[in-house]
């Protein structure tokens, strides 16, 4: 076994084009056990970040005692991840919550539900569904969120449920909605393997998705490697291998998209055939495109005509491209219109629904896509279109309620808007499952008041003490991966079957069964009288989803317990969405939203979009590029990116607690250009001081390969594993410098965005915060 911290991601497998990518099985125990120790393997699948990698957990005296990959599943083919590899140890971590707890004090699950049961029953009397809200994860299970859907949107008959998955990944099913009528990943893992161009816009994968990242490296290191194009303003370990690397500067995605999208047309690298069988808009993307030259575009993004040119190129005399877009694009201005412009150009290409031709919109945790296709985030189960009065008589009849129970007098609430009305006071009730907003939210001052708002009721369900339990009412203690049973969906649409493996510690439960209970207590009723959540497990949960999914672009139904139990990770919808150039779900009855401007937001209404697509084809995009809201200045003059490390997930709940994991990324950090630390006298290691319109922070300094003009800060890290009065509590986390900003389309916060200003505050202290090395490629150099 490779060491999985020097060597992230492994030895590398070289395969050809078209080619079987080769099994390479890697596994970790704990220290002392042998494979002989392990009483049983229990198949499970990655939490720690979106690939969907199948792994199968070693159980010893009933705790988990290591993992690892399971060859013949179509994701990893046996191969790991670090996360994968260690962050199983949190689970047995001595710290886990394990008892209910009221204020300062422990309960009884009894006591805290029934306050929890009298609180929301009072504001339904007394104000109505409108004080209650919710806000999910992307990381727990798909029978879970349909479970909190059914509960929270028919049960309680509020608007007010969205996801954290509103930071990470909002903008790809949107982004997929406003391109081909609903969300659903085109593309396949597995075109990979047969692209000879791989196109990477505001995405990491070495970082974000190491396996994915293994497949692709292992193509570019093959005898017939494809093209790469890596748009990124960061020297990150792809863009070191990259044909092209285009290092923009930040807020100029669209712009990049669009002089891209004048030289496919100028020079004739486009299917004009493809184009006007399957798609509509072209006459307005080719207004759109018209004014923005090569030497404009360039002179926009920060870069050379002739890297624009190379770009195009690239793009435009492929056969089979792959392209895949994440944070860079979806965290950054214009997030939506941006990601549209990559559909745009494959739509031009007519690169779609074939072998290495397709497009993913990568997601950001494990079971982002589960909350999108269930409901629990802003959209309604089943990709649904809450203004189409079909489908809410749909979701009426399967829930057994009028359609007048369905909200559906607005679109629901997206997450900024929800701690919005928090804010004023609106919502005075506020259930949070599963994650951490008091570190992952912009511009934490703001966030921190909030919760601590003596208006506010706050609930926390979780697997250890946050900066946001501290802030809570009531804390409920969650069972996690590996201790309970449910399923969830990667970035290709494959799904994997997660049983438990081991108990929870002391009377922590398992989400499904907190809602269960919570449903149960309130009385939840059907048109009928009969319970509304009707379901008592999670196989049971998932059956009624499938009906639920029927027909629609996420239809389970021919997916069961049994097939995921006997063959692994299975795709719903086939390896690829339209091979054929139809796409059904953009038909006027069947699309997911009458789509948006991408420049206000403003909704269009049936009439306009029927008019528009009167025979649901694919959609070409305009955009109209205004500049960034928070450009720097002389007070500021630094471009502020945040993003990931491979070693963390979001705030670290889990992963700081694998010791493998925070030994290699125990603390924040600063990327700066030579340039601009020598500007400013900064070395390496320097202590620094972040400071933006809206609060500072303190790290040291790394010199790297980020663009000049631009400082990127990882986002991970708040201060629960801090001393009390340790001075850095709130100097630490990036979102104390990002501003409550959102893309006027997708809702998604724009934490690529912003102004900063960096000095020097001190000299190094001890070694300098220096990456471990992969290869000759530094690790810390490696986000997006």
């Amino acid at each position: 076994m490779h060491d999985a911290i020097t060597h992230p991601w492994g030895p590398s497998t070289p395969v050809a084009r078209g080619s079987t990518w080769p099994v390479r099985v890697d596994q970790h125990l704990a220290a002392g056990t042998t494979d002989a120790d392990v009483e049983r393997w229990v198949p499970t699948a990655s939490l720690l970040h979106s690939d969907g990698d199948a792994m199968d957990i070693a159980v010893v005296g009933g705790r988990i005692a290591g993992v690892r990959g399971r060859a013949g599943d179509r994701v990893n083919h046996g191969r790991l991840g670090p996360k994968d590899l260690f962050g199983w140890q949190a689970n047995a971590s001595p710290d886990r919550l394990t008892q209910p707890r009221i204020g300062s004090r422990t309960a009884s699950w009894d006591e805290a539900m029934s306050l929890i049961v009298e609180r929301c029953k009072g504001l339904l009397d007394d104000v109505g569904p409108a004080a209650i809200g919710f806000y999910t994860s992307g990381q727990l299970f798909l029978e879970e969120y349909w479970t909190q859907a059914t509960m929270v949107r028919v049960g309680v008959g509020t608007n007010h449920l969205d996801g954290n998955t509103r930071l990470c990944t909002a903008t790809a099913g949107e982004a997929l909605k406003e391109s081909f009528g609903s969300d659903g990943q085109p593309g396949s893992y597995d075109d990979v393997l047969h692209c000879d161009a791989l196109a990477m816009w505001g995405h990491n994968p070495a970082e974000t998705q190491p396996v994915l990242w293994m497949r692709m490296r292992d193509r570019l290191e093959g005898p017939d490697r494809p093209r790469l194009l890596v748009v990124d303003p960061r020297r990150t370990v792809p863009a070191r291998t990259a044909e092209v690397h285009l290092a923009l500067r930040p807020g100029t995605n669209l712009p990049l998209l669009l002089g891209l999208q004048h030289l496919l047309l100028a020079r004739g690298w486009f299917d004009s055939r493809y184009v006007a069988a399957h798609t509509v808009g072209f006459d307005e993307v080719e207004q759109a495109v018209s004014a923005w030259t090569p030497s404009r575009t360039a002179q926009t993004c920060g870069l050379t005509v002739k890297e624009l040119e190379a770009a195009a190129e690239l793009l435009g005399t492929s056969e089979a491209l792959l392209s895949t877009v994440l944070q860079g694009f979806y965290q950054a201005h214009q997030a939506t219109a941006s990601a549209c412009q990559v559909h745009n150009v494959h739509l031009l290409r007519g690169m779609l629904g074939r072998p290495g031709a397709g497009v993913l919109q990568m997601n950001g945790q494990p079971t982002s896509q589960n909350t999108r296709e269930t409901g629990a985030n802003g959209d309604l189960p089943g990709f649904r279109n809450w203004d189409n009065p079909d489908h809410i008589r749909e979701l009426a009849q399967i829930w057994n309620v009028r359609p007048a129970d369905v909200p559906h007098h607005g679109p629901p609430t997206h997450a900024m808007e929800i701690f919005r009305l928090c804010e004023e006071g609106s919502i005075r009730f506020l259930w949070i499952t599963a994650t951490n907003p008091a570190v992952s939210l912009p511009d934490l001052a703001r966030i921190r008041s909030i919760l601590g708002s003596d208006q506010l009721f706050v609930v926390v369900q979780d697997i250890f003490d946050t900066e946001t339990t501290a802030l809570a009412d009531v804390v409920l203690p969650a069972a996690t991966w590996g201790e309970k049973t449910g399923t969830f969906t990667n970035a290709d649409r494959t799904v994997h079957l997660s049983e438990r493996a081991v108990d929870p510690p002391g009377d922590a439960r398992a989400d499904l069964d907190i809602f269960l209970d919570f449903a149960r207590r309130m009385d939840f009723r059907d048109q009928d009288g009969e319970p509304l959540v009707h379901w008592e497990d999670a196989e049971s949960a998932y059956r009624a989803w499938q009906r639920c999914s029927q027909g629609r672009a996420c239809d389970y139904t021919a997916i069961s317990y049994a097939d995921l139990r006997e063959h692994g990770g299975l795709q719903y919808g086939g390896e690829r969405l339209y091979a054929d150039g139809i796409f059904p779900w953009a038909h006027p009855d069947q699309s997911e939203t009458w789509t948006r401007d991408l420049l206000t937001g403003g909704a269009y209404t049936k009439a306009e979009y029927r008019a528009h697509n009167p025979e649901g084809k694919a959609m070409l995009r305009a955009a109209e590029h205004v500049p960034p809201l928070e450009p720097p200045s002389a007070e500021r003059p630094l471009h502020l990116i945040t993003g990931r490390t491979i070693f963390q997930f979001h705030t670290r709940t889990k992963t700081g607690r694998a010791p493998e994991l925070a030994a290699a990324a125990p603390d924040v950090w600063v990327e700066l250009a030579p340039a601009d630390a020598a500007a400013r006298g900064i070395g390496e290691g320097d202590i620094c001081e972040l400071g933006s319109e809206r609060g500072t922070i303190v790290a040291p300094a790394r010199i790297s390969g980020v663009r000049e003009g631009v400082a990127f800060v990882p986002f991970h890290f708040g201060s629960w594993d801090l001393r009390d009065g340790d001075e850095r509590a709130e100097h630490r986390a990036a979102n104390e410098l990002t501003a409550t900003a959102w893309d006027p389309v997708s809702k998604q916060p724009l934490v690529k965005s912003g102004a900063v200003t960096v000095r020097r505050l001190a000299d190094a202290v001890g070694p300098a915060p220096a990456p471990t090395n992969t290869a000759s490629a530094p690790v810390a150099e490696v986000v997006s």
